[in-house]
């Protein structure tokens, strides 16, 4: 019997209750990329990017060039002051092309085939207007798509993940190592750019799988037998990390699993996503609410979904949404535990040895500390169901709702029913009220 929890038809709480099916993609569909408030890209197995318009659902264009699965994809908007705000997207394909995009026509701005293997990541440096593609080589390149200057070959499988940190560098992660790099351009007026290694940090026993920014002074790395580590933006030293996300004393109100041992599918940080005050892991099958500042897990669902969770996000009210390998897409609300009062530390052994005072004094501790620890839990508050295969990640568009991609080859866009039920009414009654003007005027 599964151990997740399940929610009844009636969800009071979940106001995704119509729902757009788009199709056109061919194959699975593993990324989903906000162009703007109304307009995403999707990409997948197939090759083909198609943009939407996420009030509408409808399909703006279909964008054919690669002839391979897509393995990277990024927005990349103009901020040239001398020309007009272009927004545009990168993408890297399995095809060992890199093209960029313009989302306005649906053309082809630029393609470079100049790579040895895939380019696993694409990150946009903004303040250096600059853009940097990973994998066996770290490249950096301008606008127009000239390469500025590149790392020597990286060993193994190389770059699988990229995030921008302070001062000009970039964390890399490279099989278990992170790979700090720092982008320095000359003075002289030729362009010429510098990637130099600066720094490299093995403290994971174990491949990352995960990497976040939370802000300029923090970011977070996962591993696949569950590591969580803390860093420091600026000087790249550990501030905390977090081993044990399975051990049944993190959440003493989950009954503990009996099992001979931990598979490394059942412990992989997944995703991970963040806010100024938590990390927000996918681990395995479940969830955990990491807090920076008490650095520990504050809330867990150790079984959020009957199998791995590929994507979490947290929502700006106190809501959470994670999607499986399962179909299912899910939102929980972490919510304050009532807090019980101290147990009393019973009189027995030491007591009657005269140390009472002692432990007088211990449970005490015990007692503030608890008082000043809140603790939270997660609670299950919507249950969407509409893929039919693992839903890949998704995107949160506020009142215009959720869009999802899944190994179905469908997008699912999610709405709010009573949103959606109160402009189809305001709708009728501006095409009533013309109407009857019209009939007025004849």
């Amino acid at each position: 019997k599964s151990s997740v929890q399940t929610i009844g038809e009636e969800q009071i709480q979940n106001p995704y209750t119509e729902l757009l099916v788009l199709k056109g993609h061919q194959d699975i569909v593993r990324f989903l990329v906000q162009i703007d408030d109304c307009r995403f890209a999707s990409a997948g197995d197939d090759g083909i990017i198609f943009l939407w318009n996420a009030q509408t659902g409808e399909k703006l264009y279909e964008l054919h060039g690669h002839t391979h699965k897509i393995t990277a994809i990024a927005p990349f908007s103009s901020s040239d002051v001398t020309e007009e705000k272009t927004d545009m997207i990168i993408s890297a394909s399995a095809d060992r092309t890199v093209i960029i995009w313009d989302c306005t026509s649906g053309r082809q701005v630029q393609k470079v085939s100049c790579f040895h293997s895939t380019v696993k990541c694409l990150t946009v440096l903004q303040r250096l207007n600059v853009w940097l593609s990973g994998g066996s080589d770290l490249c950096v390149w301008n606008r127009k798509l000239d390469l500025l200057c590149k790392t020597s070959h990286l060993p193994d499988a190389g770059i699988s993940a990229l995030v921008e940190l302070p001062k000009n560098c970039v964390a890399a992660t490279v099989g278990k190592e992170l790979i700090i790099f720092r982008l320095s351009a000359s003075n002289n007026e030729s362009e010429g750019w510098n990637v130099l290694e600066v720094k490299r940090l093995v403290d994971h026993q174990d491949n990352i799988s995960s990497l976040v920014s939370v802000n300029d002074l923090t970011f977070v790395t996962g591993s696949h037998i569950g590591e969580l580590i803390v860093w420091d933006a600026l000087d790249w030293t550990k501030q905390a990390s977090e081993c044990n996300f399975w051990d049944s004393s993190v959440h003493p109100d989950v009954q503990p699993e009996i099992k001979l041992s931990q598979s490394p599918h059942e412990t992989s940080v997944q995703h991970l996503t963040s806010d100024e005050e938590c990390v927000f892991a996918a681990v395995g099958k479940g969830i955990y609410v990491y807090n920076l500042q008490m650095k520990r897990v504050i809330a867990c669902q150790k079984t959020a979904h009957d199998s791995t969770v590929l994507h979490i996000e947290k929502l700006p009210n106190r809501q959470l949404i994670s999607c499986s390998e399962d179909g299912s897409v899910r939102i929980w609300e972490l919510r304050e535990k009532q807090q019980l009062p101290a147990e009393p530390v019973p009189t027995g052994f030491f007591n009657m040895w005269g140390f009472g005072r002692a432990n007088k004094q211990a449970n005490q501790a015990a007692k503030k500390m608890q008082e000043n620890t809140p603790m939270y839990f997660l609670e299950l508050v919507g249950d969407l169901i509409g893929h039919s295969s693992a839903v890949q990640m998704f995107l949160y568009f506020g009142e215009l709702g959720l869009a999802t991609c899944s190994a179905d080859h469908l997008i699912i866009l999610w709405k709010d029913g009573e949103r959606e039920s109160s402009l189809r009414s305001l709708t009728l009654f501006k095409k009533l009220a013309q109407n009857g003007d019209l009939q007025l005027r004849l």
